[in-house]
């Protein structure tokens, strides 16, 4: 659906100057150093990248950047609120990351200063301004060419199937415009989210444009949302542009109702790769191998909590990096943090 129609004629033009804008745009990403893909550390499918998302880090981007590197990870994404500092002049964190020779993979959205309202008419119009600002502002500048983003909070009982309307079209338009950046975008399922349960998702994919619109899907919020990972994956593996993996607990598999903030305040609902056992990673890695997932698979982790018992930042990089390497036969290095 769109939020404004077009005769054919407009259709036609819009289309043919956005596929050139994006081609050119898209010409200058593969030139970047900063979007380099090298890949092959999978040796089932040398052309998934591996990296590491920077929520781990909170505000840290320096050590971010840093341990990312040195974990042998080729690419970071963190979170709007990592890099507020740089949002509106990021060439000091372009040089940063080039220095470390590694990739941008993406930047969530989200943080001060930008609505990140997907539901409610009256607020979608400033979501598409403030996120085109940024797009055009911090994405550009470092030819990043996909955007995960999230789409806020979830209404009281869940989204109705007219604010699912309401998302499906924003998230069309906001796709049309960062297509002429040459950025494609994928919004994030997420538990506490309009996007948290299957139907919901499906609703979304079955009322966007597939080349506005892909999928950035999360291992543990599939599960956590009562959804079977990687069926969801395989099924709609032609517009996943971006796994994040995280684990969960055994017991949320196939779970009729979502477990509630409350409960993660008590003890993290997220656990490292192979501790919960909620998530099948090598079903998941299956379906990335055997169909020749070309995209990143990113390491998105919580920061440890006192008294968890799961230690330092660095004890739970080594945890997750050892369950890539040993478990799933990822060639990446023995972490030395």
């Amino acid at each position: 659906m769109r939020p404004v129609l077009l005769d054919s004629i407009d259709m036609t033009r819009r289309d043919l100057l956005c596929s050139t804008l994006a081609a050119s745009a898209m010409a200058g990403i593969a030139a970047s150093p900063l979007s380099a893909q090298s890949g092959g550390l999978d040796p089932l499918n040398p052309k998934i990248r591996f990296g590491a998302a920077g929520f781990i880090w909170q505000t840290k981007i320096e050590q971010a950047v840093r341990q990312t590197a040195q974990l042998g990870l080729e690419g970071l994404e963190p979170y709007r609120q990592l890099i507020i500092p740089y949002a509106e002049n990021p060439k000091p964190l372009i040089n940063m990351f080039r220095t470390a020779k590694i990739a941008l993979v993406t930047c969530s959205n989200g943080g001060p200063g930008q609505s990140t309202n997907f539901i409610d008419r009256t607020q979608t119009a400033k979501t598409i301004v403030d996120h085109m600002k940024f797009a055009r502002e911090f994405l550009v500048p470092f030819k990043c060419p996909r955007w995960k983003i999230n789409v806020g909070a979830r209404p009281e009982g869940g989204p109705n199937d007219d604010q699912l309307k309401v998302m499906a079209e924003t998230l069309n338009e906001l796709g049309r415009q960062t297509a002429e950046l040459g950025i494609r975008l994928a919004p994030h399922p997420h538990i506490w989210g309009p996007l948290e349960r299957e139907h919901e998702v499906r609703r979304v994919m079955e009322l966007t444009e597939p080349r506005y619109v892909s999928l950035t899907t999360d291992t543990a919020h599939l599960t956590l949302g009562g959804m079977d990972a990687a069926a969801i994956i395989n099924e709609y593996f032609p517009r996943v542009e971006e796994i994040h993996l995280k684990d969960c607990d055994a017991q949320y598999r196939g779970n009729k109702s979502t477990p509630t903030q409350e409960q993660h305040k008590i003890a993290s609902l997220y656990k490292n790769l192979g501790v919960g056992g909620g998530v099948d990673f090598k079903a998941v890695f299956k379906v990335l191998r055997d169909r020749k997932f070309d995209g990143w698979a990113v390491l998105d982790l919580d920061p440890p909590r006192e008294g968890d018992g799961t230690g330092t930042i660095e004890d739970n990089l080594t945890v997750n990096v050892n369950y890539l390497r040993n478990a799933l036969g990822v060639r990446l290095p023995a972490p030395a943090l």
